[in-house]
């Protein structure tokens, strides 16, 4: 959740009617969350009837966020809205750190396995937030299920943008924003929104850019508790921090049927939208699966794209990667991911618009002296051929008439 007094952001929607808590788990929903058809957990997973919820943070005297005892077998609904079956032909992440900003990334999902570095205490994943946006991005197959992230073979680099109950601070974000930039990682994924940090988060995103990382972050919370509502529950409108920086990519959510869920708190600003309602991703231990919903979710598989893009064309900046997944993107009202696209489609480097205007040349001026010499030929040719015209006809006509020069006898 998001407090504006407290600077607090909303982290992963429940997605699900009926909530069935892990074992260990918090046994808890969020009021605020929009509900997800019963016995439909992702839309196109046909091995499980029911995920448990991921929660939005937890409050005091909650235990932390165990591991799911429930299992996706089949593919989510968004591998396969995304085309990452083709996408991952060409290319897997290879080579490219996603660094994740939020509650933390665990060490122990198999699917992550040997893939995540963590800094400080981002090692452990109370909330499970952190854990889950990670295998979006970048979760391998596993036996005994078809879930995938988008990169599945990029590291991971957690860093910590939020307390041990999910609640997220301007100095974390601005910090984690920073470290990871410090430590070469390509992308840069932010898990959580803030209502306030503009200074912080803006000079936090230009320093990222000045080394060559792509800064992704939600364009709305996933979820706004009732007490910041208006009276007839009117929603913030933005802007959220650092997706509004210059430089960072905002995104927006979309589900199954291609619109927003209907209580979804309003964007501002979106650059692009992804999958992101009815997502179903790795919790913090163990290999089972948890759902959940919100433009924080979205943000993830637009990070995992960024690095398919960044491994396959490593020539590329960040801002030049940021402006392929743009420029390749399906047209809609918010342009939406297209992955396969980025990859394949031939684009030039520079756009005409931003090529060097080369100034006009004037040929330098011709050399008098040959013009003159061909004019003064000129009119003497033509001087001999009209005397010669004339004697031609003064001649004969002489002659006839007995014409006689001067002095002639």
């Amino acid at each position: 959740m998001r407090n504006v007094m407290k600077s607090r952001s909303a982290g992963c929607v429940l997605a699900i009617a009926v909530v069935l808590p892990a074992a260990g788990g918090p046994a808890f929903a969020l009021p605020a969350a929009p509900a997800a058809p019963s016995g439909r957990p992702g839309a196109g997973d046909p091995g499980a009837t029911l995920l448990p919820p991921l929660p939005v943070r937890l409050g005091e005297g909650n235990p932390c966020t165990g591991a799911s005892g429930q299992t996706a077998t089949g593919a989510a609904w968004s591998q396969t809205a995304l085309g990452l079956s083709r996408a991952q032909r060409i290319s897997r992440g290879g080579g490219v750190t996603v660094a994740v900003v939020d509650t933390g990334v665990s060490t122990g999902v198999p699917s992550l396995s040997g893939r995540v570095e963590a800094v400080d205490a981002a090692a452990d994943d109370c909330v499970g937030h952190g854990t889950f946006a990670a295998g979006l991005i970048a979760a391998a197959p596993v036996k005994g299920s078809g879930i995938t992230g988008v990169a599945p073979q990029a590291e991971i680099l957690a860093l910590p943008g939020t307390d041990d109950r999910g609640v997220p601070s301007v100095e974390r974000v601005a910090a984690g924003i920073r470290t990871a930039a410090d430590r070469g990682a390509q992308v840069i994924y932010v898990g959580q929104v803030l209502r306030t940090g503009k200074a912080e988060l803006t000079a936090a995103v230009a320093y990222a850019t000045g080394r060559d990382a792509l800064v992704v972050a939600p364009a709305a919370p996933d979820a706004v508790p009732r007490e910041e509502q208006g009276p007839d529950g009117e929603m913030p409108e933005g802007p959220y921090w650092p997706a509004a920086a210059p430089g960072a990519l905002a995104v927006v959510d979309f589900g199954p049927g291609g619109v927003r869920q209907k209580n979804a708190p309003p964007a501002h600003e979106p650059d692009l939208s992804a999958p992101g309602d009815e997502m179903v991703s790795v919790g913090p231990g163990g290999a089972g699966h948890y759902i959940g919903s919100g433009a924080s979710l979205a943000a993830a598989g637009v990070a995992g794209t960024a690095a398919l893009v960044r491994a396959y064309h490593p020539d590329l900046t960040a801002a030049e990667a940021a402006r392929r997944l743009l420029d390749t993107a399906y047209p809609s009202d918010t342009p939406r991911l297209d992955p396969y696209a980025a990859l394949s489609l031939v684009q030039d480097r520079v756009k005409p618009s931003a090529q060097a205007a080369v100034p006009a040349r004037m040929p330098p001026p011709a050399d008098p002296a040959p013009r003159t010499r061909s004019l003064t030929i000129a009119a003497v040719g033509l001087t001999t051929v009209l005397l010669l015209a004339a004697l031609a006809a003064v001649i004969p006509r002489g002659r006839t008439r007995n014409w006689r020069p001067p002095n002639a006898s």
